[in-house]
């Protein structure tokens, strides 16, 4: 694979510049217990409000039942080159916080657990893509969560691959150049020569 380092305006550490998100997954890559341990160990030390920590996880290996079960809801696009992939880790979070109050961060607590699994999985050598496109409500009937825990997104993790082993509109995601918004568009005050 080629290096996606990441150019920025200005240093960041190398393993959030070299994390990407790519689809083109090592079906051969088998994933040990132990660095699954540590996938969800990073989510688990992930800021929360309150410590109320709102997140669940739910971990399937390829090759396990579980995992078949996450393909199955998965949209048609990420059903197609996903299954390569080492694990699924389905990422939830409770809709209600601490003694049932309404937890207002509880989404935004799940998304920091979800970076610090990304991160954690590309310090390990690891990659890792978030995927939106599932049928969320089939999912979440299928794992059993109870109503109030909402499903939000489901994480694949391997090791990555060339992206010749993709085709179409999956290739050409692959090798197309990273980009983000300058940020002067998305630091609205306190920098004023931000590029």
């Amino acid at each position: 694979m080629t290096s996606r380092t990441a150019e920025t305006s200005a240093p960041i550490l190398p393993v959030l510049a070299d994390r990407w998100s790519p689809r083109s997954m090592d079906a051969n890559h088998e994933i040990s217990d132990q660095d699954l341990l540590s996938l969800v160990e990073a989510g688990r030390w992930a800021p929360s409000a309150m410590n109320v920590q709102p997140w669940r996880f739910s971990v399937a290996k390829r090759g396990s039942e579980l995992f078949g079960k996450i393909v199955s809801h998965l949209g048609g696009f990420n059903s197609a080159w996903s299954p390569r992939c080492s694990a699924y880790v389905v990422v939830s979070a409770f809709t209600n916080g601490d003694k049932d109050q309404p937890g207002s961060t509880s989404q935004f607590d799940a998304g920091l657990a979800t970076a610090q699994i990304l991160i954690q999985a590309e310090g390990l050598g690891l990659k890792a893509h978030v995927m939106g496109g599932i049928d969320h409500v089939a999912l979440h009937t299928e794992l059993g969560y109870p109503e109030n825990l909402g499903l939000l997104v489901v994480v694949a993790i391997g090791k990555g691959a060339p992206a010749e082993l993709l085709e179409g509109g999956a290739y050409d995601r692959e090798v197309a150049a990273r980009t983000r918004l300058p940020l002067n568009e998305i630091v609205l005050h306190g920098l004023p020569n931000a590029k």
